[in-house]
């Protein structure tokens, strides 16, 4: 699976990538995880599921707009898991709507 995280420069999303990274290894599973701005989302739309950080939430329906969204589920990260750096938490969320797009 390959989940795409975006901010508002790719920087503060860096660290919970790192986390995120760690917890698929915990768990076994081979995961591409990376974090970019919000603007290179359409450069990297190749991936299975979208995270905007809390940050720039009000951008979400520019976002979805942007991509496909029948194909590519797109979220806000929840902010206690942002603020907290849970990457565990998030992991489950992107696992779980990529698993509801499949549907």
């Amino acid at each position: 699976m390959k989940i795409m995280l975006a901010c508002a420069m790719g920087l503060s999303t860096s660290l919970l990538v790192s986390k995120m990274k760690e917890a698929a290894k915990l768990q076994n599973k081979d995961y591409k995880i990376l974090a970019v701005d919000i603007e290179s989302i359409e450069d990297n739309e190749d991936c299975d599921v979208i995270l905007i950080g809390p940050q720039v939430s009000h951008r979400i329906a520019e976002v979805k707009d942007a991509i496909d969204t029948d194909s590519i589920p797109v979220e806000v990260i929840n902010r206690d898991s942002y603020g907290k750096c849970d990457g565990a938490a998030v992991l489950k969320v992107a696992e779980q709507l990529v698993e509801q797009s499949k549907i």
